[in-house]
């Protein structure tokens, strides 16, 4: 098959010929239809994933037809349209057992632990209880659009964050996962304070329901005029970026017993962030991380989506072929490049 592999960290991402994925007994085989470009790919190929095994092949947002199953495969059959969270739990320890298959003691990552889905194929371990089966409603595009970043971004709104409707909610970082945020929270009738350093951005958040959207300036002022649009702070903020500066600016953004989530990785220097404990500890507010999201909520994320009339289509931006793909990736750290979700669908 093809696939886009890299040898060395930083280095040049080739489409190369390599063996066809072959099946564990509890997995399955996919026929890659579609698979998005994420920033955690590219943090994956710049070498801030400790678990990345060198060659490598990344991508982990995807969407596919089983083509070949392994033998303790019971509910999934050839033929079936499937997506599937990044994290994948094993089912056996313990916090699979308590329902957080998403903080997996063994987790199966494609694209991370084991190769991804930058291939025409990807084998998929831990099948049985991650696979998620595609409605004929949603495309292949938009499955890949779906994870991580509709799932992440939906798991840290409703299951972590706990909006409700007419409360405000600030979201930093206007990229796929802070649009994601964006079309989630307004589904919920929630007010969207969006923020970002890219106007454009700023003008898609706007197009998908975002109340307020602001241009990251002056952090003092942006934090007053945050405070001043939702009558002395939001209820939730989100940092869907991941950087010291967003992170700091959206748990400053909160009122009084406010809930940050944070879903933007963070990674280098902004790994050990000097969170402002007497703040928090006098506003009693709650620094909440979110990781992903178990497949058994995908039946509360399609519904939203159908209840809603949410097009996922809105936040493609460009379908590219594998090595457009692999372009895109490399520069995905440059901000003019990174607006909305691009998707590789072509793989010849």
């Amino acid at each position: 098959m093809k696939a886009a592999i890299f040898r060395e960290f930083q280095g040049e991402i080739n489409i190369e010929n390599v063996p066809d994925p072959t099946t564990v007994p509890g997995g399955v085989v996919l026929k890659v239809e579609a698979t998005g470009i994420c920033r955690s790919d590219w943090h994956g190929w710049m070498g801030h994933d400790p678990d990345i095994v060198l060659p490598h092949v990344p991508g982990h947002e995807l969407a596919g037809t089983i083509v070949e199953t392994g033998s303790e495969i019971r509910s999934w059959a050839v033929g079936d349209r499937v997506t599937l969270p990044f994290v994948c739990g094993c089912g056996k320890c313990q916090p699979c057992s308590e329902g957080n298959p998403q903080v997996c003691d063994h987790q199966f990552q494609p694209g991370f632990t084991h190769w991804g889905s930058f291939a025409e194929y990807v084998a998929i371990n831990y099948a049985e209880q991650n696979l998620v089966h595609l409605p004929e409603t949603i495309s292949f595009d938009e499955a890949a659009s779906l994870g991580c970043r509709f799932i992440t971004a939906f798991r840290g709104v409703v299951d972590q964050g706990q909006l409700k409707a007419g409360e405000f909610i600030s979201i930093f970082g206007c990229g796929g996962v802070g649009l994601s945020a964006v079309l989630i929270a307004t589904a919920m009738n929630a007010r969207v304070i969006a923020v970002d350093i890219d106007p454009r951005k700023l003008e898609i958040a706007k197009a998908l329901g975002a109340e307020h959207c602001l241009l990251a300036t002056d952090s003092n002022s942006l934090i007053e005029t945050i405070h001043d649009l939702s009558s002395s702070g939001c209820h939730v903020s989100v940092d869907a970026l991941g950087s010291s500066e967003t992170s700091l600016n959206a748990i400053n953004s909160l009122r009084k017993r406010g809930k940050h989530i944070q879903l933007g990785l963070m990674t280098g220097h902004d790994s050990n962030l000097a969170i402002p404990m007497d703040r928090v500890i006098a506003r009693e507010l709650e620094v909440i991380g979110s990781h992903g999201m178990p497949a058994i909520r995908y039946d509360a994320v399609f519904e939203l989506i159908r209840q809603n009339n949410i097009d996922l289509e809105r936040l493609i931006e460009r379908k590219v072929s594998l090595p457009e793909g692999i372009e895109i990736l490399t520069k995905m750290n440059s901000f003019p490049l990174s607006q909305g979700v691009a998707v590789i669908n072509s793989f010849a």
